[in-house]
């Protein structure tokens, strides 16, 4: 996802050999055995370790929060029919949004689809182009299936979103975090796949509370580099329990530090302190200028040149010290992505 403020001041260069394209535990390697880059953010400077030590720089008293929404299949194949003849047998709809039980905001990868155009995705679902998205390249559509059967579908037919940096498909587990438990994310909430039980028992053992939110990731790329994606015309849908949220807010009035495990998690913490809402959606753009009320320290992926999340990144660092730390992390040889290595600011 791109911002009008990253497309001006964070563009880098970022060799292409440094963006991950096979998971860790295809390259010989446990989850939590990622590089992980230590960024002070009050110092600026930086340490160099393996995630699995995550817990020498956490305490007993500070909280880490985790966002358990679980990857669904998001990517479709599908027969493109217009008024009842077929125009196209292999479409890809890329899922991008809950609407409702039945309906999902959508990229359908074809030019020239209109509202009112079919698609045959198997002898069970079909679907119809209801509307357009205003100013932007999703449309609405209207699946013939809802509820748990229309994820089923979506579990049977469906393949996970692949950018163009993962040069081969891998199955959906790859694109699972171990703690993930309820399905929704069009994309994986990346910075939680290093965790494995074992350190974030350790952690517990150690004294770090851990408790868990939920946030549905929506579609980030829209294959349209003409159109600029705002984060604030992302619109996400995140639930936090009134008892965690109790525990965060408790653990922080303590004097413990607020780990939040991903950009979304953020994203749903300073939501709810905004707004004092548990539930809901939001489209929240946190810059440089954004006072954190909740979240006190980050683990993320590395981010990609001209991505809003290095926006949000410059609430916790100042922006001088994260892009030298940025240069640090690619002549170290730092991987991307997903699959890649481990940011902590703290």
């Amino acid at each position: 996802m791109q911002s009008k403020a990253a497309a001006d001041s964070y563009d880098f260069y970022l060799p292409h050999d440094l963006n991950a394209s096979i998971p860790p535990e295809r390259r010989g390697m446990l989850r939590d055995q990622v590089r992980m880059m230590v960024l002070g953010k009050r110092s600026g400077n930086t340490n160099h370790r393996t995630f699995n030590e995550l817990d020498q720089y956490l305490e007993a008293g500070d909280i880490l929060v985790l966002n358990n929404s679980r990857t669904i299949p998001a990517v479709l194949k599908a027969e493109w029919y217009r008024k009842g003849t077929q125009i196209d047998s292999d479409i890809e709809i890329r899922l991008a949004r809950k609407k409702s039980d039945s309906a999902w905001e959508a990229l359908i990868v074809a030019k020239t689809v209109k509202v009112g155009d079919q698609f045959k995705l198997s002898e069970t679902l079909n679907a119809n182009v209801i509307g357009k998205v205003l100013k932007s390249p999703l449309l609405i559509v209207q699946f013939s299936l809802e509820g748990i059967a229309l994820f089923d579908a979506f579990y049977s037919l469906g393949e996970p979103v692949r950018y163009e940096y993962i040069n081969q498909p891998w199955s959906l587990d790859y694109y699972q975090t171990v703690f993930a438990s309820q399905p929704g994310s069009v994309e994986m909430p990346s910075a939680g796949r290093a965790f494995s039980w074992e350190l974030i028992y350790r952690l517990k053992r150690k004294g770090v509370q851990v408790v868990f939110l939920q946030l549905h990731t929506g579609l980030s790329y829209l294959l349209d580099d003409d159109y600029h994606h705002s984060p604030d015309q992302h619109f996400e849908e995140y639930v936090i329990s009134k008892n965690d949220m109790d525990v965060i807010l408790s653990a922080k009035a303590s004097g413990g530090k607020v780990i939040a495990v991903g950009t979304t998690v953020v994203r749903a913490l300073e939501t709810a302190a905004a707004t004092d809402s548990l539930a809901g959606w939001t489209n929240l753009y946190i810059t440089a200028d954004y006072q954190l009320k909740v979240a006190d320290g980050i683990i993320t992926g590395f981010h990609e040149p001209k991505a809003s999340h290095l926006d949000m990144l410059t609430a916790f660092v100042d922006e001088e010290k994260l892009f030298e730390a940025y240069r640090e992390a690619i002549q170290e040889n730092y991987l991307w992505h997903e699959f890649g290595d481990i940011n902590l600011i703290i």
